[in-house]
This record gives structure tokens, sequence and C-alpha cells, in this order.
């Protein structure tokens, strides 16, 4: 019979941090856009609306820069290896699921101020200060920009359940000690 491989060696602190960090801002996000589709009963002008979007922007940016935190560190810091007895295919699929899982914790916050930027709408960062205009307003772009973040915020729903669903297989069927070395 044959016995998993485990794995003893671990993210560092740091990476760990920064991992869970972005993971509860995202799921935070998420159930905040998913709010905001459904917002009864109020005009998209209302104070209401505007406190939500307020969060929903201010999260948005600390993911953007946690991401960013998150890419140098592990361009400095090497991750610990797969082990031997994960097939290839699996190592190449994980690490494309993770390349674009990073990609669109960049693209998805900068959709999200390009979409309020081109609607002639101020974009704050936790009432802190006003993130600078890079685009002209124009409701075209404001449209575009607007789909395209609502579309990447499903691929990035559905990326997220891919890595659940991995991490589940590591923890009840391979029982390989994978998903210890986040934890």
């Amino acid at each position: 019979m044959l016995v998993p491989t485990r794995i003893t060696v671990s993210y560092t602190r740091t990476a760990k941090v920064l991992h869970w960090l972005v993971a509860l801002f995202i799921l935070t996000n998420f159930v905040i856009g998913l709010r905001m589709e459904r917002f009864p009963g109020y005009a998209h002008t209302s104070p209401e609306w505007n406190g939500i979007l307020f969060w929903h922007g201010s999260i948005g940016a600390l993911v953007l820069w946690l991401a960013v935190a998150r890419i140098i560190w592990r361009k400095s810091h090497r991750p610990p290896p797969l082990p031997a007895s994960i097939p290839r295919w699996q190592g190449r699929m994980a690490h494309g699921v993770h390349g674009l899982l990073y990609l669109a914790m960049l693209v998805l916050p900068l959709s999200g101020y390009a979409h309020r930027v081109t609607g002639k709408h101020a974009v704050n960062f936790f009432g802190l200060w006003n993130w600078p205009n890079l685009f002209a307003p124009s409701e075209s772009l404001r449209v575009l920009f607007g789909t395209i973040h609502v579309d990447l915020a499903f691929a990035l729903a559905g990326l997220l359940a891919l890595h659940l669903g991995a991490v589940l297989k590591h923890v009840v069927i391979n029982r390989d000690g994978v998903a210890k070395r986040m934890l």
C-alpha cells in the first residue's frame, strides 16, 4: 500500500498572513458586490448606495495593494515545492490557476476603479484620499469597465471554487499535507 508523501515545508508567516487577508477581503467584497446588485429600493445616488459603494471600492483597492505585496513577496521567497507524488499535469494546473487568481486580483480592482472614474465619480480610499482620475469621463467606457468588472468577479469566484476544490482534494482524498502549508 502506498503511503502519501508528507510535506513538512510551509509557506512563510508573511505569505500566510497576506493569503488569508486577501481571502477575507475578497470574500467580503464579493458579498458586498452581490448586495449592491440587489440593493432594493434605493437609487444609485442615495446615501445608502454611496455608503456601500465606499466600502466596496476601498476594500477593492486594499485587495489590489495586498495582491501587489503578495507578488513582491512571492518573487523574493520561493514557495514550498509540491510533493513528488503530485502528477506534473496537476502541478501545471495549480500554477495556472494561481496565476489567473493573481491576474484577477490585479485587474478586478482596476476595472472597478476605471468604471467609477469614467462615470465621473471620485474613488475614495477609506476616507483618507481620492485616487487620481486617470480616465476621461465616457459613458461607453463606464459600461464596458462595469461589464468587465462584474464578469471578472464571477470568473474570480469560479477560480476560487477550483482552488477550494483542490484544497479539499488534498485534505480529504490525498491527505498529503499540501493544504497544511498555508495554515
